[in-house]
């Protein structure tokens, strides 16, 4: 990965996690995709940099006014049921977020309203009039949601937003699409919307993917090339729907602001109110020269949103902001080798996980073995043998064996074994280097593999025997596989907090850090429990 900032000094580190849509409740494929973004916080902040990380419940848009006609409510009651429900998972599954928000939020729909407007006034929004599938029977203007159509790329049937295969249709792709309400075919009908001037970006779009991309994984640089290739297209910005953000222009008060445009920008305003709250300089987190690191994470459905859409909305205000570093795009989580599919119901929601399971074994579950890099097929029986394996015989018994040593009251002073004392130091320097370029599968093999050297280590020097025959040998075999410990317990903080938690506890360790641990001093043991239970 490019070197992109000054490692001399403390970073500005800001990360943006997706913001999840608030119309059903929340499964694996969403936390395989979200997980990166705690992940990269706790990594950070363990190196002492200055790191925000944002996020938000996706309030507006027409499936949650689909969903509260069904149900004949508000659709602000089904954001905010969904927003609390998320806001519950999120705690629940450790998530650190520095601020957690929602696009119904007064504050972001403010800020947001000022955004748009600067971006009018810079003649990047502009009106057209425009022909728009219009339902005769239902005598309305159709938003892409609520039509259906052939895929022109699959073949297969979809909604005129997205096709799973990942196809946007665009406005040609939906003349004559039938109403997913009413099932009539629509009819092309004029109508004035404002449109973003993506084609007037597209040079500087250009060579700002041509100098980023090689932070972003191979899915996000494949589909962004795909859509500047093909030469990019103005898109509307507005819809017409009663539930959104209101239009702050002349002449469109009857219009609402596409959701695309308000999620999105939710990264710079959610910023903006933690850093009021805090009382810091929010431009210290988006303006240029910082010493600025930005993560975008978020699924493969969502890349051109990240990668095209909101550097489109920040050069779009000329107010030199900077654009986003690295796209941690993640691939499909599959469910017994099918995708998820609300209509299926095949989903698994994290909530039934972790009702089953620890909270730390989804969590080093979804990072050692997710869609890092192509679709992954998810099972509980493969969930349950990588548990047992890596967690329960590898990590757990080393811990056991080690600090719950027959009548053994405290962890001996003994001297450090060399070889073990530099592969934890090339540990960090690896780890480090793998988070940083993505690879954080390898991260965690790097973390297994210390592992492993801790019970061949055990094994070889043979500590049962050394007690009876060697004490000053023992004192020096339980040493300096608690410095192991020790060390794991920071290296294991941004996939386990809660295991790390307990371990620095175990070994009277105050505060993480990615700095390698010595321990100085006899440490007296008690409460020790058993780390992970065999599944």
């Amino acid at each position: 990965m490019n070197n992109l900032f000054d490692n001399t000094k403390k970073r500005n580190v800001l990360i943006g996690g997706a913001w999840p849509y608030a119309n059903s409740s929340l499964h694996l494929g969403h936390l395989a995709a979200l997980i990166s973004g705690d992940f990269l916080k706790r990594y950070h902040e363990l190196l002492g940099d200055n790191v925000l990380y944002v996020s938000g419940t996706d309030c507006h848009g027409t499936p949650i006014t689909e969903r509260a006609a069904r149900e004949g409510v508000n659709p602000k009651d089904i954001a905010e049921r969904y927003h609390k429900e998320f806001k519950d998972i999120f705690e629940k599954m450790n998530f650190s977020y520095d601020l957690y928000t929602k696009t119904c939020d007064e504050y972001h729909k403010k800020h947001v309203e000022d955004m748009f407007l600067k971006m009018y006034k810079n003649n990047y929004i502009y009106s057209k009039k425009s022909m728009q599938p219009y339902c005769e029977h239902c005598q309305k203007f159709e938003a892409d949601r609520e039509l259906e159509l052939i895929c022109p790329q699959c073949g297969m049937v979809t909604k005129g937003d997205q096709c799973d295969c990942g196809y946007v249709p665009t406005e040609e792709d939906l003349i004559g699409a039938t109403c997913r309400e009413c099932r009539n075919k629509t009819v092309q009908k004029e109508n004035t919307h404002l449109y973003l001037a993506l084609s007037k970006l597209q040079k500087e779009l250009e060579q700002y993917v041509n100098e980023k991309q090689q932070n972003w994984r191979i899915a996000s640089k494949n589909e962004t090339e795909k859509y500047l290739k093909e030469g990019l297209k103005d898109r509307a910005v507005t819809r017409d729907l009663s539930w959104g953000i209101d239009i702050p222009i002349e002449g469109f008060e009857d219009k609402k602001m596409y959701v695309w445009i308000d999620a999105v920008l939710g990264y710079v305003t959610a910023t903006q109110k933690i850093c009021e709250e805090k009382g810091q300089n929010w431009e210290d987190y988006w303006k240029e020269n910082n010493n600025l690191r930005m993560y975008m994470c978020h699924g493969k459905d969502n890349i051109t949103f990240h990668t095209i859409i909101l550097p489109a909305l920040l050069l779009a205000m000329n107010e030199n902001y900077h654009l986003p570093d690295v796209m941690v795009a993640t691939q499909y989580l599959n469910i017994n080798s099918e995708k998820i599919s609300k209509s299926k119901g095949n989903g698994i929601t994290i909530l039934e996980m972790i009702e089953k399971y620890s909270v730390d074994s989804l969590r080093y579950y979804m990072i050692s073995h997710g869609p890092e890099n192509k679709d992954v097929d998810f099972t509980i029986e493969n969930y349950v043998s990588i548990y047992n394996s890596d967690l329960v015989n590898k990590f757990g018994n080393f811990v056991n064996r080690t600090l719950k040593f027959k009548e053994l009251t405290k962890i001996p002073y003994g001297i450090m074994d060399k070889q073990i004392d530099e592969q934890i130091k090339e540990k960090y320097k690896n780890i480090s280097n793998y988070i940083e370029n993505l690879e954080f599968k390898k991260a965690c093999n790097e973390i297994i593999e210390l592992i492993e050297t801790g019970n061949k280590y055990y094994d070889e020097r043979k500590p049962w025997i050394q007690r009876k025959e060697n004490i000053e040998e023992f004192n020096n075999t339980i040493y300096t596989c608690a410095n192991i410990i020790a060390n794991l317990s920071n290296l294991i903080e941004p996939i386990m907090p809660e295991t790390a938690c307990k371990l620095r506890q175990y070994l009277n360790i105050s505060n993480p850090s990615w700095e390698q641990i010595d321990i100085k001093e006899e440490i007296p043991l008690k409460d020790i429990g058993i780390l992970f239970e065999r599944i």
